[in-house]
């Protein structure tokens, strides 16, 4: 059932043109749009238009596109794939393969992890907010419509999500080039206004203003760092296209269209226009600021929708690797592994982004909330990256410490100046993530302690059976799969399945599934079988982080291997606890363990997560004290 999501990058020629394409409308929608807010975001916090600050901002953003996205992302981290993966998730289950407790790097992961859902909730609603103000230029009338019709955007986009992405998705690339190019058309068109703007590419300029500015300039790196959100992306979307291609987008188109834009309307303050509103939308003539806003809009529910599918495959990586509750997870099309819909995610995500579009009204007010998710997310990945250096390439303390302290000065300081914009918006990402972590630490900690319960005084296989014919339990026919976390011992189901039925089927079948620190297993080394007693088998299923888990067809791999049992016939056994608190005071905290227990009962039932028939289900219920 294995389903490759990881493509080879193309080596040239039309291949990698048309992986640079399929990129270009997932990977970067997100850092594409910025250029609508940055720069005005910027303005707002400087304070004035003089040429010394827009050639030291303008300088800013060139440099910290080349400094965090070709160096960082695309130079470094790039590099570090789990099996073609890329993410902060995956990286932490590569490097979590070296020991078995690594509490550091886990938290690290996990809360990059959980800070990438709130930059999923925040991007659409700023993005989309941005793309629409453009309407106050044509006409101020319609100033009091753009906050409606954002919503209205936004409800219809996530209204959508249901029905997948893979027919629209073959649009997102060329769309996405026309916006690419309609950014350095407009940019060249600034430039050509005031072309002494070019040597602000000059990074003295930078230097220059970060040490004469002040405290100011310090405020302004907060804004400046808007221009790499979605940055990130490049390295998480890693595994849909090979890291070529990502890179050739990025370098051919992706990049210089983002800096001739930022030169060009920094190019047009500088020759005089108003800095009021949206300076984006001043670099295009007013006949076809319309049209411009009509495609500003189209790029932004593009960068909307890559968030989103990102929040999905991130929740199923999660899943799997044992973080989060069981979810509904819906394959939308067969053209790709990562076409998925989760529910759950979809509708959280979607109250949580009208509520912010509804509490901060405008883009401007948001910027004060994007940074700080983002910024915290890539501090993360560059810890992460330095233990990679050390571990995995090789590299010795001194050449890996300079490395990642240059990367970890130019995140801390981002980071730094997004705090100071904590109490204006910036503690709402901070409290998504405290959300979302702390489900994932309560959902492992719960498992965790179940696991380690039901293993308690195990019971190995042969003696269960020679009990049992001591005590002339009945065998009947059929096939019966217990799923279990034991892997040499009884199951626990067939054991109080057996102690209350007083009955086995004649065929048994010990099912336990494992999750590798791999994204996906190869076919040939999924499964191990192994009959323990006469018509009784332990079957080893094991999956990569990626991949989701399908009963029926793994038993049909079973069949295959050579176990004779009929699958059409087979039961299905499974437990359903219910969770109380130890009496023993041994256990977890009762305010752990009482959520867990909440989390439970509303995760997924284990039976259609598997995918397998409800007629050949049988839930045991059970009591488990933890």
């Amino acid at each position: 059932m294995t389903q490759e999501t990881t493509v080879s990058s193309p080596k040239g020629g039309p291949g990698l043109l048309l992986a640079g394409l399929g990129a270009l409308g997932v990977v970067f929608g997100d850092i594409g749009t910025s250029p609508l807010y940055t720069f005005k975001t910027v303005l707002d916090l400087t304070g004035g238009n003089n040429a010394e600050t827009i050639y030291g901002v303008i300088s800013l953003l060139v440099w910290t596109l080349i400094i965090v996205t070709s160096v960082k992302y695309a130079g470094f981290a790039m590099r570090v794939d789990n099996d073609g993966e890329g993410g902060i998730l995956a990286l932490m289950a590569l490097l979590g393969v070296k020991r078995q407790k690594r509490p550091v790097i886990v938290a690290a992961g996990l809360f990059g992890a959980a800070l990438i859902y709130g930059d999923g909730a925040i991007t659409p609603a700023i993005s989309v907010l941005s793309a629409l103000e453009g309407l106050n230029i044509v006409t101020p009338a319609f100033q009091p419509y753009v906050l409606p019709l954002a919503v209205v955007i936004l409800v219809a986009l996530f209204a959508l999500q249901p029905m997948g992405t893979a027919t629209i998705g073959r649009t997102f690339g060329p769309i996405m080039v026309i916006w690419f190019l309609s950014m350095a058309v407009l940019g060249l068109r600034g430039i050509f206004q005031h072309p002494a703007i070019l040597w602000a590419i000059n990074p003295y300029y930078a230097i220059h203003y970060l040490f004469h500015g002040g405290s100011g300039a310090f405020l302004v790196l907060g804004g400046v760092f808007l221009c790499v959100t979605g940055a990130e992306a490049l390295y998480a979307d890693m595994g849909h296209f090979g890291a070529r291609p990502i890179k050739f987008a990025w370098a051919a188109m992706v990049f210089p269209s983002l800096v001739l834009n930022y030169a060009g309307q920094g190019a047009i303050v500088l020759a005089g226009a108003p800095i009021s509103g949206n300076i984006f939308y001043r670099l295009c003539p007013s006949s076809l600021t319309v049209p411009l806003i009509v495609l500003s809009t189209i790029a932004t529910i593009i960068a909307s929708q890559s968030i989103i599918t990102g929040a999905f495959s991130m929740t199923r990586q999660a899943i799997q690797l044992g973080w989060m509750p069981h979810m509904r997870i819906r394959q939308t099309s067969s053209e790709g592994y990562g076409q998925i819909y989760v529910g759950v995610i979809n509708w959280l995500l979607m109250l949580v982004t009208i509520g912010l579009a509804l509490f901060f009204r405008k883009s401007d007010n948001l910027a004060a909330a994007y940074g700080i998710a983002v910024s915290a997310t890539m501090l993360l990945t560059t810890v992460l990256l330095f233990i990679a250096m050390r571990e995995i390439w090789k590299w010795n303390l001194l050449l890996s410490g300079a490395v990642a302290s240059l990367f970890f000065v130019v995140d801390a300081s981002f980071f730094a100046s997004n705090m100071t914009k904590l109490l204006e918006g910036g503690y709402v990402p901070l409290m998504l993530a405290g959300l979302t972590y702390l489900v994932m630490f309560i959902w492992h900690k719960g498992i965790t302690e179940v696991a380690k319960r039901l293993a308690e005084n195990p019971v190995s296989i042969g003696s269960f059976l020679e009990k049992m014919t001591q005590s002339n339990v009945a065998r009947v026919p059929g096939t019966a799969v217990f799923l279990t976390r034991a892997k040499d011992t009884a199951p626990p189901v067939m054991m109080w399945y057996v102690r209350h039925s007083r009955a086995l089927h004649q065929h048994v079948l010990a099912v336990t599934l494992e999750v590798a620190s791999t994204p996906f297993v190869e076919p040939q080394g999924r499964l191990t079988i192994l009959q323990l007693a006469p018509d009784f088998w332990s079957v080893r299923a094991v999956y990569g982080f990626m991949e989701k888990p399908d009963m029926p067809s793994l038993m049909a791999q079973v069949v295959t291997s050579g176990c004779l049992i009929d699958i059409e016939k087979l039961s299905y056994f499974t437990g359903m606890e219910k969770i109380v608190p130890r009496r023993d005071g041994q256990g977890l905290p009762r305010w752990i363990s009482g959520l867990f227990g909440v989390l439970l009962r509303n995760s997924t039932r284990l039976p259609d997560y598997l995918h397998i028939p409800p007629a050949q289900v049988m839930d045991i219920g059970r009591q488990v004290s933890i």
